[in-house]
């Protein structure tokens, strides 16, 4: 049974760091849900003013607009570097990015609007660019097949990147869409151990999971690209490791494969280490050295050497990304990860 709260009355089973003050200053805020389906998450519906994220020109992504119908994320990933975004909310980057999801019921009408506007000049709109679209709060929500409709119906052509397998249930929208505007899908697998993956990435599906969702997506007749980041050191960058990986996800059916080392910036980092020093202390000290102070990527030895591990597997398994697509330093950023195969590329994180 759903437990609705009144907007900006506390919830008898608030969460710690939730304050009434909090709520009831959080934007648009309409009320605060619980579900026992989704235990220890809450769900805090709000009205969104706008759903169109304008990109800041001075970027190099590949795309000018976002679209993010959550913020923070029940996937809880240790690593992700969106978690900063909760600080805007006076919410913390830790847990409450897990548990406390804004949820824009509206967005996909509010899109409808904008997109109707005259001046809309139908530019490539990108969606998984900061908290995944299709996590669990998608299944109660179901605000992904309307905004996929939107941009469809007004000729708009988007990419979705997700770890969501979710995504099948809307793989015939998504190809109605590929016929009137164009759509290009990724799905953001980097660990094949699943123990590894269950311990850093609690929330996600398994890797095996995402694999059925490429080979669902490839009978639909996409060319999906897999997003292999972060990389972690010393746990999944071994050759081993890295060849069963590539070739499960050849074996799916995915076009490419991009890759990335582990990017840690300053919000995110404290996660982190705390979870490395709970379940692998021994690689404590090596991790501080090659993430020293307030260091977000790894030293540029460590990404030659991982480069030259890393990329003639990728070629052996036929991965390597098609001539023209978006440089692979472009699409990384928006993916919040180190510049991946470029060691002296700039990044704008």
């Amino acid at each position: 049974m759903v437990q609705p709260d009144r907007p900006g009355a506390p919830p008898d089973d608030a969460l710690p760091g939730l304050a009434l003050s909090e709520v009831a200053a959080m934007p648009g805020h309409l009320r605060t849900v619980r579900s026992p389906e989704f235990r220890g998450v809450v769900f805090h519906e709000v009205l969104a003013k706008s759903a169109l994220n304008r990109v800041p020109g001075a970027s190099s992504m590949p795309f000018t607009w976002t679209i993010n119908p959550y913020r923070g994320c029940s996937h809880a990933c240790v690593y992700c570097f969106a978690r900063g975004s909760h600080r805007y909310l006076e919410l913390d980057t830790g847990a409450d990015f897990d548990s406390q999801i804004v949820v824009k019921v509206n967005v996909a009408e509010v899109l409808g609007r904008e997109l109707a506007r005259p001046s809309w000049r139908r530019e490539h709109v990108a969606l998984g660019t900061n908290t995944d679209p299709y996590q669990r709060a998608e299944g109660r929500y179901r605000l992904m097949p309307g905004i996929i409709g939107a941009l469809s119906r007004s000729g708009t052509p988007l990419s979705l990147l997700t770890k969501g397998t979710l995504l099948r249930r809307d793989l015939p929208l998504l190809a109605e869409a590929r016929e009137r505007s164009g759509v290009s899908l990724a799905m953001s697998i980097a660990i094949g151990d699943p123990e590894l993956q269950q311990s850093i990435e609690p929330g996600t599906p398994s890797a095996r999971a995402r694999l059925e969702t490429i080979a669902a997506a490839r009978e639909a007749g996409f060319a999906c690209e897999v997003f292999l980041m972060p990389v972690l050191p010393h746990l999944t960058d071994g050759a081993a490791h890295l060849s069963r990986l590539l070739r499960d996800i050849r074996d799916a059916g995915a076009q490419s494969v991009l890759y990335g080392p582990l990017h840690l910036r300053a919000h995110v980092k404290p996660w982190f280490f705390a979870w490395l020093e709970r379940c692998h202390p021994e690689l404590v000290p090596a991790y501080r050295k090659l993430y020293p102070g307030s260091s977000s990527r790894a030293p540029q030895g460590y990404r030659m050497e991982l480069a030259g591990r890393i990329r003639p597997l990728i070629r052996r398994y036929g991965l390597e990304r098609p001539r023209g697509a978006p440089s692979p330093a472009a699409l990384a950023r928006a993916a919040g990860s180190a510049t991946p195969g470029a060691p002296d590329a700039p990044t704008l994180f």
